[in-house]
């Protein structure tokens, strides 16, 4: 078997390492050594993108965040469905994963980050979270490993009742926040529903073809209208 060909290294705030990796035609971002996401498994992520985009879809100039850039098919399979007209806003913790995903990662999502639509903020999404009411028609994190966040320890803040509470007031009356996690998790789903979404959970693979693991994705509701 190959070994891996080291292709860039990176510090989150928290000390965490962040390396970036190649073998034969598989990109891998690792956290302190741990795999955190591979170029090969990549179906939930568009998955959350395209459920979390249903209803700013059908805006004419929608105004989206998205939490945590990857390895930019979230934003991908998001530019693909919205309208010419959308603003899409990409906070990003760590330079360097935007540096990656304009350099050696930029061929595996078809330049995300070239499209007119997009900004890229170097900031944590918690901060714009907090910096307004009625700001965005869809928030989608895809964040660590959702609410049991494990790479970087101040993502857990997003997932908890004032961070859940920020993402409310952040979203407008018709506004969806969708979340990617690894596994469902009751204690986030009621800490949804005590700030005043409506919930509805779906089940994604994580792969295009629809094999291996099956992630949660969080679909958050400001209106119960959208719900149904």
């Amino acid at each position: 078997m190959k070994p891996f060909e080291l292709l860039g290294q990176a510090q989150a705030p928290d000390g965490t390492a962040l390396t970036l990796v190649r073998r034969d035609d598989e990109y891998l971002i690792l956290a302190d050594g741990k795999p955190l996401m591979s170029s090969r498994m990549h179906g939930s992520e568009e998955a959350l993108a395209a459920a979390g985009c249903r209803h700013a879809q059908t805006l004419q100039s929608p105004h989206v965040l998205i939490g945590g850039l990857g390895m930019g098919f979230t934003l991908r399979a998001a530019l693909r469905i919205l309208p010419l007209g959308a603003t899409v806003i990409v906070a990003e913790l760590v330079p360097a994963v935007v540096e990656w995903n304009r350099g050696p990662l930029s061929n595996l999502a078809a330049h995300p980050l070239g499209d007119k639509r997009v900004r890229v903020k170097i900031d944590d999404v918690a901060a714009l979270l907090r910096s307004g009411r009625d700001q965005f028609d869809a928030v989608l994190l895809d964040v660590d490993n959702g609410p049991a966040a494990f790479t970087v320890s101040q993502n857990a803040a997003l997932y908890n009742d004032v961070g859940v509470a920020n993402a409310f007031r952040a979203l407008r009356p018709s506004g969806v926040l969708a979340v990617w996690s690894a596994r469902e998790d009751k204690k986030f789903d009621r800490r949804l529903r005590s700030a005043g979404f409506a919930v509805r959970v779906e089940r994604a693979p994580a792969r295009r073809s629809g094999s291996g693991a099956r992630h949660a994705i969080y679909l958050a509701y400001k209106s119960a209208a959208q719900s149904t």
